[in-house]
């Protein structure tokens, strides 16, 4: 199996997971993202206890690339730091905008890694950010509250 077979196949498998597809009670922060430009539109709930992610949940509607890449997200940052999942939506963005190009820093990011070329497709970078950009959002509003 071809690298790029192996990313389709894992985002295939994420879009359709139902892992994360559910209201938490009583969420510590929810905050909407949406894509103007396809009409994607998320909204991401996260459960904190002392500063660690408990929970983190996406509703919402949208395309495999941005189902997919929401779910990743959201595995990724359960049961880490708010600070450290801040830290990886910088490092998944800034491997989308090609800033970050170390393999051994990348790596952190397990299974989002299958974005790492998705800048070479203009048209779904917004889809793959969308879940990241709300997640920054989100732990900036944790911040303030």
């Amino acid at each position: 199996m071809e690298l790029n077979e192996l990313y389709t196949e894992v985002i295939t498998q994420y879009s359709r997971s139902q892992k994360h597809r559910h209201p938490l009670d009583n969420p510590d922060i929810k905050v909407q993202g949406v894509n103007p430009s396809c009409g994607d539109d998320i909204s991401l709930e996260l459960k904190v206890n002392g500063g660690t992610i408990k929970n983190a949940a996406i509703l919402g509607s949208g395309c495999a690339i941005s189902m997919a890449s929401a779910a990743i997200m959201a595995d990724l940052i359960e049961g880490k730091s708010t600070a450290e999942a801040e830290r990886l939506a910088a490092l998944f963005l800034g491997m989308i905008r090609k800033t970050v190009t170390e393999e051994n820093e990348l790596e952190e990011l397990e299974d989002a890694l299958a974005f790492q070329n998705i800048s070479n497709m203009p048209a779904r970078v917004k889809c793959a950010v969308l879940a990241w950009h709300t997640l920054e959002e989100a732990l900036k509003k944790l911040k303030v509250s």
